[in-house]
């Protein structure tokens, strides 16, 4: 799937990647064309929301706008994960008093002002004095009294109106649930089915959570782990070396943490990913303005920009394109964002604030290497030869100045890659020879405008050609500027 020379998109001349939630705003082929246009790298379909039927219409509609681009994207399909919730009441509702007591039980009657069911047998017997439980977004804050296996007795830190099967969430136990539900294994069935790139997964708490998912999905996608509880930090390296890639999930973590121990937490997580040389998504509420606004607010603009700085590999719009009502807008002005920030000349050096020592592998101090000469050198373009992206991550994790062309005979690969910082990737035929390396090299230069006459390359590959992790070889090219005329004569 090479690329024409009357290719209708440009590189994107930004580093860091958008990835947009579709939705009822958003899954129409005009829309998604418009979004795409406008900066999206990648698309989320929400597993928690609509039909299979018309999600497989969603994912269909990115593959033709793929064909119609020569442009690989990324679809990355969200598994809702397990919902805790509280039963049903008398009237619907019942208001909880500030102070009062109330408890939730096992009693299956409906509640009033004074208890609920909790629906979930599991969680008695797990909570102790002191423990907190949120329910509804953590509009309601109660604190364990005393628990035992029937009810839980708890004092109302906050209290307010509460409606039936509200959430709760529990932040101070690892509850014993697992993070995949039937629904969750049936969406992840449809996933796989509808060649789904990256799939993420909800409710992880513990590294052994993304067992059973990457045993499902058996060896097709990429598996992102989502930190949305704080039980996942306490075991955060362990989840990042079993995933493929993370997201700092904002929203449920702001539930479940008090609001200013997020942004420190989400410097942590995109460290400590970048570290592992796997992409890091930051995710939610990120232009959240936006879904009823023509334009973000300041606090908003900074936050995009704060994520960007970090050098995460991807921002994230979710309701802003899914269901609001400036889905197209929203995509325009984070692009705008990302390209300021990357037009900043102290931004290099505050994403190279995290020292990213290379591991002792040939393939890692290649990589160092190249992010070395494109500092020494005028260099245009790093040429990375990969099957499987993992040159390529290793590349990025050293955040070089210049763009990266990826080329890879795995459309696979060039899709998960759509995630990935830096990398422009592009699915094309195989090699056989170091002489067809550097001349594909060139060719794929000029063709995706990045180097002309006189520019000069590094090629990144290993030999022999086709043999996963050989990376051992390293190479600076200049461009004559009629290698495509050349060819084709």
């Amino acid at each position: 799937m090479s690329q024409p020379d009357h290719a209708k998109l440009d590189p994107r001349g930004r580093k860091v990647k958008i990835l947009a939630t579709t939705g009822p705003a958003s899954r129409e082929p005009e829309m998604l064309r418009k979004l795409f246009r406008a900066g999206v790298d990648a698309f989320r379909v929400n597993m928690s929301h609509g039909e299979h039927a018309i999600h497989a219409q969603t994912m269909k509609a990115i593959r033709d706008l793929e064909k119609e681009f020569h442009r690989p994207i990324a679809i990355f399909c969200d598994l809702q994960g397990p919902k805790l919730r509280v039963g049903k009441f008398k009237d619907g509702k019942a208001v909880i008093r500030h102070s009062g007591h109330f408890t939730l039980d096992r009693n299956p009657e409906p509640g009033d002002e004074t208890r609920v069911e909790l629906p979930h047998p599991e969680l008695f017997g797990l909570l102790e004095k002191g423990q907190r439980l949120l329910i509804n977004d953590g509009k309601i804050r109660l604190r364990v009294i005393e628990a035992d296996d029937e009810k839980i007795l708890c004092s109302a830190e906050v209290g307010g109106v509460i409606s039936d099967r509200k959430g709760v969430n529990i932040p101070d136990a690892e509850v014993p649930i697992p993070a995949l539900t039937d629904k969750d294994r049936k969406d992840l069935a449809f996933a796989m089915e509808n060649g789904a790139d990256w799939i993420g997964l909800s409710f992880v708490q513990r590294p052994e959570d993304l067992a059973e998912a990457r045993k499902l999905m058996g060896g097709r996608g990429a598996l992102c782990a989502k930190i949305e509880k704080p039980m996942a930090v306490r075991r955060l390296d362990e989840i990042i070396e079993m995933a493929d890639g993370v997201m700092v999930a904002r929203g449920d973590l702001g539930v479940e943490l008090e609001p200013q121990e997020v942004p420190p937490l989400q410097k942590l997580i995109v460290n400590k990913t970048r570290l592992m040389g796997k992409p890091v998504i930051v995710a939610t509420q990120m232009l959240e303005s936006m879904i009823e606004s023509p334009a973000p607010t300041r606090a908003e603009v900074s936050d995009v920009a704060n994520a960007v700085y970090d050098g995460a590999d991807a921002v994230m719009l979710s309701a802003e394109t899914a269901a609001g009502d400036w889905p197209e807008e929203a995509v325009t002005i984070m692009d705008k964002i990302a390209a300021q920030v990357e037009q900043d000349e102290a931004y290099i050096e505050r994403v190279r604030l995290l020292d990213t020592p290379p591991d002792s592998t040939t393939a890692d101090a290649l990589s160092h290497a190249c992010m070395t000469i494109a500092d020494t050198v005028p260099i245009s373009a790093i040429t990375v030869f990969t099957g499987s992206g993992s040159t390529a991550r290793r590349v990025a994790r050293e955040r070089p100045s210049v763009p990266m062309l990826v080329l890879t005979p795995s459309m696979k690969t060039a899709r998960r890659l759509a995630l990935l910082w830096g990398a422009h990737a592009v699915a094309t035929k195989d090699i056989g020879s170091f002489e067809e390396m550097i001349a594909k090299g060139k060719r794929m230069t000029l063709r995706h405008r990045f180097g002309k006459a006189g520019s000069k390359l590094i090629a990144l590959a290993g030999v022999p050609f086709g043999t996963p992790g050989s990376t051992n070889l390293l190479h600076v090219v200049t461009l004559a500027g009629d290698e495509l005329e050349k060819h084709r004569g």
